[in-house]
């Protein structure tokens, strides 16, 4: 679908939000670097260890600004396109996902007590994947954050560590997934998932890089955006409709919210489906 006339300011305003971020990326990768370097300087004149780990320091951050950058362009070439009416507007999850050589992504933010808070897709093949996580309370994502490790798995392997997970995703026509924790200087904020990645990717460190820079600069850094530029889909209504079936049914918000997920199982729909269906209901009763 074309975008419609009213959009084309809009993809004009971000494209133009997208190319600044790529481009002061690209100057604190240029920054980094020569930090790197002066410290390899001194590291070869004084022999001095200290001075080795900083210039690796340094060239890891120029790496994920670099890679920041890239993600940014990639994002500012598909706004370009949308705002000469050409294709559906942009997700720039999307973007994630072909750096990571997938079509389908899926970044879950998680509390503390492994609750999904918000997700963001790729496409909708992606966020039917990760509904299935949600909905069934165990998958790649929740044990990536709770370990803070990279977690692959495939085929059989799939319901074997979390029953009903991998049937779930054969019938999307899926067979892998590789989700990586998203590692914050106080813990762990969540998980990127990509499913039926290349295979190969995972063990190279290339897929940790794009993980990191999604939680360095895109998520928490100088030109951080938590919404993702309007991708990010809060769990409201679930917890919403959460709370009000524990008011009618006089059972706890927990043991609510495990009815709501079961529901959507067992339909094959989506928590957040049957989670407007109880809204509107009740503001109907009301």
């Amino acid at each position: 679908m074309a975008a419609p006339m009213e959009s084309w300011g809009e993809a004009g305003r971000l494209l133009s939000i997208a190319l600044q971020r790529a481009t002061r990326a690209a100057e604190r990768a240029r920054q980094q670097t020569e930090f790197a370097e002066r410290h390899e300087r001194l590291a070869a004149r004084t022999g001095r260890e200290f001075h080795r780990s900083m210039a690796a320091t340094h060239r890891r951050i120029a790496e994920r600004h670099l890679t920041t950058a890239s993600l940014q362009h990639s994002y500012a070439a598909s706004l370009a396109a949308w705002s000469t009416g050409h294709g559906d507007r942009p997700r720039f999850m999307a973007e994630v996902a072909a750096a990571c050589g997938t079509a389908s992504a899926a970044l879950t933010l998680i509390d503390s007590d492994l609750n999904q808070l918000a997700v963001a897709t790729s496409d909708q093949l992606a966020r039917d994947a990760q509904d299935l996580e949600y909905v069934l309370g165990i998958g790649p994502a929740r044990e990536a954050a709770e370990h803070k490790q990279p977690v692959l798995a495939s085929g059989a392997a799939l319901d074997g560590r979390w029953p009903g997970y991998g049937t779930g995703l054969d019938s999307l026509g899926l067979c892998s997934v590789a989700a990586l924790p998203l590692k914050a200087p106080n813990g762990c904020i969540g998980a990127l998932t990509l499913f039926d990645p290349l295979p190969g990717r995972a063990e190279t460190g290339e897929l940790d890089e794009v993980a990191g820079a999604v939680t360095d600069n895109v998520l928490l850094g100088p030109d951080a955006d938590p919404d993702l530029y309007g991708g990010v889909d809060l769990r409201a209504v679930v917890h919403q409709a959460a709370g009000v079936m524990s008011g009618r049914t006089h059972c706890s918000v927990d043991e609510a919210l495990a009815l709501i997920k079961a529901r959507a199982f067992a339909r094959g729909e989506s928590a957040e489906a049957v989670a407007r269906r109880i809204v509107y209901e009740a503001m109907d009763l009301d």
